[in-house]
């Protein structure tokens, strides 16, 4: 059984699976979900949807740095 990875910030848990379904409903991929579970999706599957869920964490970020005249470090 693998492990667990504790998130680092546990209040951006929620906001994080939030993301993943909403990511997996993009991708019309909920109703396999559903369907089959998350442990029967295919690899595949579940790469493209954590791909997507970084392009979108990265489209935030930046959206914020722009916001608020951050520069990165």
């Amino acid at each position: 059984m693998a492990r667990r990875r504790r998130p680092k910030y546990e209040a951006a848990e929620d906001g994080l699976e939030e993301l993943k379904y909403e990511v997996a409903e993009d991708l019309q991929l909920e109703d396999n979900i559903q369907e089959e579970g998350w442990e029967n999706m295919t690899t595949r599957e579940v790469g493209k949807i954590g791909g997507n869920m970084v392009k979108k964490m990265i489209r935030f970020a930046e959206k914020e740095m722009d916001r608020t005249g951050a520069k990165p470090e």
